[in-house]
């Protein structure tokens, strides 16, 4: 009887997706759903939570310290977007070119960062771009005659050890990525432009660019949420939460300040709720524009 229920034709396509539907409701739904009770209370660790009604959403607009938190992270994931979305497109389109040699090797090389461990990564970047003349970054300055820079205590030059590293660890994946979109690509447009006098520049533009354009939203999308909620890399980078006047403080280093330095957890709750409505604000307006949610003509 069992097995007869099992193998119903009607039956079968539950039982599949049941494990998904599992998986979504306890660890996404639910902590969703406490996360939003607890921004709407006060909790810390060995006592009763309070109920503050909206008292942690006005307390965090006023607070100068969670709108620096929100431009520091806007502007990282910002600039990487700039790095990481261009340049490993054009990298994958020289490595998947006819002419390139040893183009197994060079998927390898530029994949191989993201198999370092973050706090790893983030330990070396530290010590490479530190302040002192050893530093390998002040060593190539000197060749050229350059001061020594403390690049981990000023914004801008902070901002460039973070995109750096950043660059580092996900050039390849997105490399990766923008090469699975190019398998895809028929052989026959190319040569049908050849046919017709196109440069390589036109075939570049006109077909290289808008057929890649499924694997350049997924691309966007998770570059998106990633930097948004970057952490770790700011973290080992200052070797702690707190960096010179806050220069690398994210968001997530902020719910982390308030949620498990100072036994917050319901303002911190919020600071997540936050994050997670502006991380879906920005991804379904980038979307939108992109044209996904559109219906394709019949």
């Amino acid at each position: 009887m069992l097995k007869n229920f099992l193998y119903s034709q009607k039956v079968a396509p539950y039982v599949f997706v049941l494990p998904f539907v599992l998986i979504f409701l306890v660890f996404w739904l639910y902590p969703l759903a406490s996360s939003a009770e607890m921004s709407f209370q006060k909790v810390m660790l060995g006592q009763s939570a309070q109920w503050v009604g909206f008292d942690n959403y006005a307390k965090l607009i006023d607070d100068s310290m969670f709108l620096k938190a929100v431009m520091n992270s806007v502007t990282y994931t910002v600039m990487t977007l700039v790095i990481l979305i261009p340049f490993p497109m054009l990298f994958a389109v020289l490595i998947n070119a006819k002419f390139m040699w040893g183009r197994e090797l060079f998927k390898s090389v530029f994949f191989f960062p993201a198999l370092t461990s973050v706090v790893v990564a983030g330990t070396i970047f530290r010590l490479m771009f530190g302040e002192m003349e050893g530093s390998l970054i002040n060593s190539l300055l000197g060749i050229f005659g350059i001061e020594p820079v403390k690049f981990l205590k000023g914004h801008t030059t902070g901002f460039v050890a973070l995109l750096s590293l950043a660059a580092w660890r996900w050039m390849g994946v997105n490399i990766l990525y923008f090469l699975a979109g190019l398998k895809n690509i028929p052989d026959d447009y190319y040569e049908a432009a050849s046919i017709d006098g196109a440069s390589t520049f036109q075939k570049f533009r006109f077909i290289t660019i808008p057929l890649l354009k499924p694997t350049t939203i997924y691309v966007l999308t998770i570059s998106i949420y990633a930097g948004m909620a970057m952490f770790v890399e700011s973290l080992m980078m200052w070797n702690g939460n707190n960096s010179p006047q806050n220069i690398g403080l994210t968001i997530i280093g902020y719910l982390y300040r308030q949620g498990i330095e100072k036994n917050n957890l319901g303002f911190a709750a919020t600071v997540g709720l936050v994050l997670l409505l502006v991380t879906m604000i920005i991804n379904l307006t980038q979307l939108a524009l992109s044209g996904l949610f559109k219906k394709e003509d019949a």
